[in-house]
């Protein structure tokens, strides 16, 4: 059985990580610690490590084909892992999944068109679709009791009969509330999108992080109206800690949607890896189960730590339990500051860089998101700067 060490920091400074080296961009300081960029501060499987310097040390890096073995990695990992059954036509390459869903924008809609998304989310999806000129209808998430969402599919069926949007995109599972949706509210819009004629973009890049033995459902295998019109995407990017690898999938059950755009994406050659993420993407999914399985396990022990220290130190700050991923969606609306104030006390009273809700949309006001995939003492380390911040907020009293 291997082991992992999942406790000792590495230091990504000069690396190029977006989390380290591009602070001063984006914060307009370097001083402080990333904690919103979805990645994993977590060395790789060492398998990935050993397949990509094992060819890196033959000198030419010349023009590659496509093995077959790339193919069936995906295709094998996905029965493995989810049972899936996914045949090799109804797959294709994408360079990465938010890119992936502009091909698929700008393909199946045109200019003017309505999308249905569900606030709060996964802000590109608003970008892709206004800066390709469509038209971003919001059908927002309902807060439930249980600290979490579900969907609102009474308000997704009124605005696919008034609205008449020509697609969907669908957070499965949800970013940035780490829900993994059941079947049935799944079920619902297929079925709700097959009568309508709307198409369903399903974006599964956390799907293989599920936590605490929940399953993951994917959209096009819950039932045959949503194999009729949903587009799945997902990688091993999230999943491995591989995003620089740029390796994400496309899946189309339906041959009337697929042939189309398959074609459309080959002559435009945007279906083809690099060698390396070919080789990435094979060392992660035939031989990363065990080191995913002991991440996962990581991430709810600092799930855990994470609920521990906000109950025993800050108990205004009520973080949500994500059922998938390694974000979680702090809660902060106790604290009672305006949103701007709220992000100034992270950043410049905690030092430390997370995302504002709002970045996800209006229904995200009060609310941070935190990425907790960091050894455990950072994670501490980090909580108690934000102890510390919070202990100078005078918190309204509850009427």
């Amino acid at each position: 059985m291997k082991t992992f060490d999942f406790d000792s920091p590495i230091d990504r400074h000069g690396s190029g990580a977006m989390k380290t080296d591009g602070l001063s961009e984006l914060f307009g300081r370097d001083d402080i610690t990333g904690m919103w960029i979805a990645d994993m501060d977590f060395a790789v499987d060492s398998s990935i490590a050993e397949a990509l310097m094992s060819r890196l040390r033959h000198p030419i890096y010349g023009y590659t084909r496509v093995p077959d073995s790339y193919w069936q990695s995906i295709i094998g990992w996905l029965d493995r892992r989810h049972g899936w059954a996914v045949q090799r036509e109804e797959l294709m390459f994408s360079p990465g999944v938010v890119k992936g869903i502009g091909y698929i924008i700008n393909f199946f809609t045109r200019p003017g068109d309505k999308i249905v998304i569900q606030p709060p989310v996964y802000h590109p999806f608003k970008i892709l679709i206004e800066g390709n000129g469509r038209v971003a209808v919001n059908n927002p998430l309902v807060e439930t009791d249980d600290r979490s969402y579900r969907m609102d599919t009474d308000g997704l069926e009124r605005i696919f009969a008034t609205e008449h949007p020509a697609m969907m995109i669908l957070c499965n599972p949800h970013n940035p509330a780490g829900i993994q949706w059941d079947e049935e509210p799944l079920k619902t819009v297929a079925s709700l999108a097959r009568k309508h004629g709307v198409k369903v973009i399903s974006d599964e890049i956390h799907g293989d992080l599920v936590l605490y033995g929940q399953p993951h459902y994917p959209f096009l295998a819950v039932s045959d109206d949503a194999a009729e019109v949903g587009i799945a995407l997902g990688a091993p990017s999230k999943t491995f800690n591989i995003p620089g690898m740029v390796s994400s999938w496309v899946v189309i059950k339906n041959k009337k949607l697929r042939e189309p755009f398959y074609h459309w994406m080959e002559v435009n050659e945007f279906c083809e890896p690099t060698f390396f993420a070919t080789i990435a993407t094979e060392a992660a999914y035939n031989n990363g189960e065990q080191w995913l399985d002991a991440a996962t396990d990581y991430i709810e022990g600092n799930i855990k730590a994470v609920e521990e220290y906000c109950a025993e130190n800050m108990p205004m700050i009520r973080p949500w339990r994500p059922q998938a991923s390694f974000l979680t969606w702090l809660d902060c609306r106790e604290l009672g500051l305006p949103q701007d104030e709220l992000v100034k006390l992270f950043v410049e009273d905690a030092c430390l860089a997370l995302n504002s809700g709002t970045m996800f949309g209006a229904e995200g006001e009060g609310f941070m998101r935190f990425n907790v995939a960091s050894p455990r003492r950072c994670l501490i380390e980090a909580l108690e700067r934000v102890a510390k911040a919070v202990a100078h907020v005078t918190v309204p009293e509850c009427c």
